[in-house]
């Protein structure tokens, strides 16, 4: 099946949706004051900047992102980076549950968060529904899908990433013809029989370029184009979610198809994928590419000052805007914007999300007379296999490792989770603190 980029695809008639998630347990601490798509990625982005900037580069320039918990700094960082001119009637625009006269309760899943507003989507003229999901790094041309999508004369297209058996049990699978239409998807198969009727045919196989590996599957990316009368039919029923009510339904009554994804594809869903996801940025050849100037992720514009060097020894890192750097040690880290390292400092597989201003020599001062380290990280401390959120202040002296803890546990201004441990936001550890 041909995936030539379409030249001629017109992006107005397309409405991205982007789902925000819920509460965002499983990142938690990360989600404690914030929105899951609002969480920090890679020293200087948002979750949320990787959807919206594959739609931008495909030319969708119409979205609508819905959350419900801790929206005002995703509120802020939407309004503060994503304003398109007067004459493209482009708009990021976040969409926050709330109580009306008819309806008193929060999103009660996917399906019924994109219900819930959808006369907001009703005041625009489009011929297409995408659907995302906002805690999701990968690089996708939608274009490319939504071409797929009008060639097949579709009515339901799912974008599918090939998984090995081991994955297959934890998604939606799919089974697909030579045309790609979907002929049975069954939800985180866990019988033997069930797998092994799932595999990828051979000859699919060969047709994808796949190779000879049996044990292959097509699993379900959460990323959806709905024509829109099939669309609005579905949301004119009682279904609550599209992975485990529309899409099974949609498979069986409608023209549904598979567009196979084959790139770099993470769900960001736990603090351990994010962490890894976070830290293979800084390898040799991330598998994500955020220097793809085809593709570009865009975000905040924040006029930050170059990041100064002091006589450090930087080695697999990526350093952000303005940061200052003193004779540290970092490996293996991202550091994020505004970061400030003191002398002697070792950080190691650590990911330091920086800080949201620059402290005054005022505000130093002050904090000094009340205890307090100033932001960043203090001089001669080492910290191991931490996740350092926004504005902490980490003192000198200090040790910061999950060496001989629990894989989860709580502590006094920490949390351990999956083996990481994590300083929340405006934390503040003290002067010879050891964790």
């Amino acid at each position: 099946m041909p995936e030539d980029h379409d030249q001629s695809l017109d992006a107005s008639r397309v409405l991205a949706v982007i789902l925000g998630g819920g509460r965002g347990t499983r990142l938690f601490p990360l989600t404690r004051e914030r929105a899951k798509p609002a969480v920090p990625l890679a020293g200087k982005y948002r979750l949320v900047d990787i959807p919206i900037s594959n739609c931008i580069n495909a030319g969708i320039k119409r979205m609508y992102l819905l959350t419900q918990f801790n929206s005002a700094s995703l509120h802020r960082h939407i309004s503060q980076s994503y304003k398109f001119d007067h004459f493209t009637r482009g708009f990021v625009e976040v969409l926050a549950a709330e109580q009306t006269l008819s309806d008193s309760s929060w999103y009660q899943g996917t399906a019924d968060a994109v219900r819930q507003h959808v006369g907001h989507f009703l005041n625009h003229r489009f011929d297409y529904f995408l659907i995302l999901s906002g805690d999701q790094l990968y690089n996708m041309d939608f274009s490319k899908v939504i071409g797929q999508h009008i060639k097949n004369d579709a009515e339901v297209t799912i974008a599918t990433i090939p998984v090995d058996r081991e994955a297959a049990t934890g998604f939606g699978i799919m089974q697909i013809d030579a045309d790609r239409q979907i002929r049975e998807f069954v939800e985180k198969p866990q019988e033997t029989e069930v797998i092994d009727s799932l595999r990828i045919p051979a000859q699919t196989r060969n047709d994808l370029g796949l190779g000879d590996d049996e044990d292959q599957y097509l699993a379900s990316m959460g990323i959806y184009v709905f024509n829109r009368d099939v669309m609005l039919e579905y949301l004119d029923s009682d279904h609550i979610d599209f992975g485990k009510h529309i899409i099974p339904e949609a498979i069986d009554k409608c023209r549904s198809f598979s567009y196979v994804y084959q790139g770099y594809w993470e769900d960001v869903g736990t603090i351990r994928t994010f962490f890894e996801s976070n830290l293979d940025a800084a390898s040799e050849l991330p598998k994500f590419n955020f220097f793809d100037m085809e593709a570009p992720i865009f975000t905040r514009p924040r006029f930050l000052p170059a990041s100064k060097i002091n006589g450090a020894a930087i080695d697999h890192a990526v350093l952000s805007d303005g940061c200052i750097i003193n004779r540290a040690q970092i490996s293996d880290s991202i550091v994020g914007v505004r970061s400030v390292v003191g002398d002697g400092t070792m950080i190691q597989r650590v990911v330091m999300m920086g800080a949201d201003y620059y402290e005054s020599a005022d505000s130093i001062d002050h904090n000094n007379t009340l205890g307090r380290p100033p932001l960043g990280i203090g001089s001669n401390t080492r910290i191991q296999n931490a996740i350092i959120d926004k504005n902490a202040r980490i003192g000198n002296n200090c040790i910061i490792s999950p060496a001989g803890k629990d894989e989860n546990c709580d502590g006094e201004g920490y949390y351990v989770r999956d083996g990481i441990v994590i300083i929340p936001k405006n934390a503040i550890i003290p002067d010879n603190t050891v964790i």
